[in-house]
C-alpha cells in the first residue's frame, strides 16, 4: 500500500480554484510558466515518488540507520534513491539558473515537498533543508562561498543540515554555547555540540555543509549574540574536517533520517552574514522549513488517508445501517467504508488534506509574488500573508498529521495497531512534526503576541478582508464564512484590548485563537472549491459536507473559550 500521487486532484486546485499559472504569470520570472509545463512536471513528479520513492519507505522503517564508529549507513535503497533523485534534477527545481538549477516557481516545490513527504518522510528528512539551505546562503553569503557551495546545495549533490538545538538549549536559541574563534585568513574555528540534528551524518552525499548557530567573543548575550557559520564536513582542499557524529538517536518513527549528536573541534568554518545577526540569516531557512512542515504535514495525512481509504472499501464486516447508494450497488452494503462512523471519518480528514492544500498552495505563491511582483504593494500584501499564515499551517496541519492519522488507523480496528498494514508507522513518524521548526506552542505564540497583537491587529484585519472579497455575499456558504471572518475581525480586537490588563492573557489563549485561524481559513477554502466543483463530484461535494458538519462547529466552541476568558479579565480589571 505504497502512497500513490494524484494529480488530478492537484490540477483541480491549482487550475479551477486558484488560477495559479495566470497568477504566476504576471510576474516576470514566470512569465514562460504554462500550464502544460505545470501538468508535465506534475506528472513526472507523481511517477518518480510512488516508483522511486515510496518502495523505500518500509525498509526505512524496519531496518533504519546504522551507526558505527562514527559513519552512518542509511537503510537499504536510500542511496541508489538518493541520486536518482539528484539526477532527475528534482533538488534543483527551484534555484536560480545561474545557480544550476530550473528557476521553477515555489508552488511546484509545495507540491513535490508535499509528495515526497507522504511516499516517504524518512527519506525526505535528507532533501527538504536543502532549498532553506540554498536561499540562506545566496541571501546571506559571501561571494566566495556563494561560488564554492550554492552550485552544489542548489543540484542536492551536496546536503545541508541546520544545526541549532545543545542540549540545554531547545526553544531557548538564546543560550546557545558553541563558539567561534576568528582567525586571521578570515576563517572560523567552531567549537560545540548540537543534538537533534537531521541528517548531521551518513552516506548520501559526499559532502555535508553544517550551517551552525554561534557565538564569537564578545558577543552580547542572548539570541542577539548569536552568529552562523558555515562549517562543511569536507573541506575544499578534500581534507577532513574537525566535524564527528558522536550517535543517532534510537526515536519513535523516522527510522529512515539519522538524528545526529554532533561534535565540533575547533572545526573549520565561515561566516554566513553579519556577526552577531546570525538569527536573521537562519530564519530564512527556518520560515522555509516551517512551510514545508505544514505540507509535510499535509502529504502525512494523505499518506495515511489514501490507506484507510483502500481498506475501508475491501474489508467486509456487519451490514452497514441505512440504504447503500446505488450508483455504489447493493454487494457494498458489507464494506466498512459503507458505515457511517467509518464514513464520517475518512470524508473529515479529506476536508482537511483539500482544504489545507488550497492555503498552503496559496501561500506558495505568495511567496513568489513577495519576491518578484513589480507592484510593492502586492509584495507587501504577500509578505503580510506569508508572515501571518505559515504558522497557522505549520501547526494546525502537523497536529491534524498526528491526530487524524490516529482517526485513520481506527478505520482499521485491531490490524492498524500491528505493522501489516503500515498506518501504525504514520502515526509514528507524524508525531515530531508536532515538536520541530518550532513547536506548535511557539507557532502560536509567534502568531498571536509577535505579529498579530504587535500592530494592534492591523495586519490580520486586513488579510480576513482580503478573503472576505474574494467570496461572493450572494452565495449562502460564502455568506456564512464572511460571517465567521468578521467574527474573528472582532475577536482580534478583543484579545487586544483584554491584554492591556492581562499581558499574560494572550500566551494562554495563543493556541485556541491559532486554532480559530485555522478553521476560518479552512471554511473560505472549501467555499473556493465548492464554488469550482461540479455538484454531482463526490470527490470534493462529500469533504465539503463533512467540514461543515464535523469541522466548522469547533469554530464556536473555540471563539466561546476565548470570548469568555477575555470578558473575565475586563471584568476583573474593572472591579479593580
Amino acid at each position: 500500500m505504497n502512497y500513490q500521487p494524484r494529480p488530478d486532484d492537484i490540477r483541480f486546485l491549482l487550475d479551477r480554484v486558484l488560477e495559479a499559472v495566470p497568477r504566476l504569470r504576471r510576474l516576470p520570472a514566470f512569465a514562460e510558466i504554462d500550464q502544460d509545463l505545470q501538468a508535465q512536471v506534475l506528472e513526472e513528479a507523481g511517477k518518480f515518488m510512488a516508483e522511486v520513492i515510496a518502495p523505500c519507505n518500509r525498509d526505512g522503517d524496519e531496518i533504519g540507520c546504522r551507526f558505527d564508529a562514527g559513519a552512518v549507513t542509511t537503510p537499504p535503497g536510500f542511496r541508489d534513491a538518493y541520486r536518482a533523485f539528484v539526477d532527475a534534477g528534482w533538488p534543483a527545481l527551484l534555484a536560480a539558473p545561474e545557480d544550476g538549477g530550473q528557476g521553477l516557481p515555489e508552488l511546484f516545490g509545495a507540491v513535490l515537498f508535499e509528495w515526497l513527504n507522504a511516499a516517504n518522510h524518512g527519506f525526505a528528512m535528507a532533501p527538504v533543508l536543502l532549498h532553506g539551505a540554498y536561499e540562506c546562503l545566496k541571501h546571506h553569503g559571501s561571494d566566495d562561498l556563494k561560488q564554492r557551495y550554492l552550485p552544489k546545495i542548489a543540484s542536492g549533490e551536496w546536503l545541508a543540515t541546520m544545526c541549532l538545538t545543545e542540549a540545554h538549549a531547545g526553544s531557548d536559541l538564546g543560550q546557545v554555547r558553541t563558539r567561534a574563534l576568528q582567525q586571521a585568513d578570515g576563517s572560523l574555528r567552531v567549537t560545540g555540540a548540537k543534538i537533534f540534528i537531521s541528517g548531521g551524518e551518513h552516506d548520501l552525499s559526499d559532502n555535508i555543509v553544517h550551517l551552525v548557530l554561534c557565538r564569537l567573543p564578545d558577543a552580547p548575550a542572548g539570541p542577539k549574540g548569536l552568529s552562523l557559520a558555515l562549517v562543511p564536513k569536507f573541506l575544499p582542499d578534500g581534507a577532513r574536517n574537525a566535524v564527528h557524529c558522536d550517535r543517532i538517536e534510537h526515536k519513535m518513527g523516522l527510522h529512515g533520517s539519522p538524528t545526529c549528536a554532533m561534535r565540533f573541534d575547533d572545526a573549520t568554518g565561515w561566516l554566513i552574514g553579519e556577526p552577531n545577526r546570525g538569527l536573521a540569516a537562519m530564519f530564512v531557512m527556518m520560515n522555509a522549513a516551517r512551510l514545508h512542515t505544514a505540507l509535510q504535514g499535509i502529504g502525512l495525512l494523505d499518506a495515511a488517508w489514501q490507506k484507510a481509504d483502500a481498506y475501508a472499501r475491501e474489508r467486509r464486516q456487519m451490514r452497514a445501517p441505512g440504504p447503500v447508494p446505488a450508483s455504489r450497488g447493493a454487494e457494498a452494503a458489507d464494506l466498512v467504508a459503507e458505515h457511517p462512523a467509518i464514513r464520517r471519518i475518512l470524508d473529515t480528514q479529506r476536508a482537511w488534506i483539500d482544504g489545507a492544500r488550497l492555503i498552503a498552495y496559496r501561500s506558495a505563491v505568495q511567496l513568489d509574488v513577495a519576491r518578484h511582483d513589480a507592484d510593492p504593494k502586492q509584495r507587501e500584501r504577500a509578505q503580510r500573508w506569508c508572515a501571518l499564515v505559515t504558522p497557522v499551517l505549520k501547526a494546525a496541519c502537523s497536529h491534524q498529521a498526528f491526530h487524524g492519522a490516529s482517526e485513520c488507523l481506527q478505520v482499521f480496528g485491531g490490524h492498524g495497531y500491528v505493522r501489516e498494514w503500515g498506518i501504525e508507522q504514520v502515526l509514528r513518524d507524524s508525531r515530531v512534526s508536532m515538536i520541530y521548526e518550532g513547536t506548535n506552542e511557539i507557532q502560536a505564540i509567534d502568531l498571536l503576541v509577535r505579529k498579530v497583537l504587535a500592530d494592534g491587529g492591523t495586519g490580520m484585519s486586513a488579510l480576513l478582508v482580503e478573503l472576505r472579497d474574494e467570496l461572493d455575499a450572494a452565495r449562502d456558504i460564502d455568506a456564512d464564512v464572511q460571517r465567521r471572518l468578521a467574527q474573528l475581525r472582532y475577536l482580534t480586537t478583543t484579545i487586544a484590548m483584554a491584554a492591556q490588563a492581562d499581558p499574560v492573557l494572550p500566551y494562554e489563549l495563543a493556541d485556541d485563537y491559532l486554532r480559530i485561524v485555522m478553521l476560518a481559513m479552512l471554511a473560505w477554502a472549501w467555499a473556493r472549491i465548492e464554488r469550482a466543483a461540479p455538484p454531482d463530484d463526490c470527490r470534493w461535494s462529500d469533504p465539503a459536507a463533512a467540514f461543515r458538519r464535523w469541522v466548522l462547529p469547533e469554530f464556536e466552541l473555540r471563539l466561546g473559550i476565548v470570548k469568555r476568558a477575555c470578558d473575565a479579565v475586563v471584568a476583573r480589571a474593572a472591579a479593580a
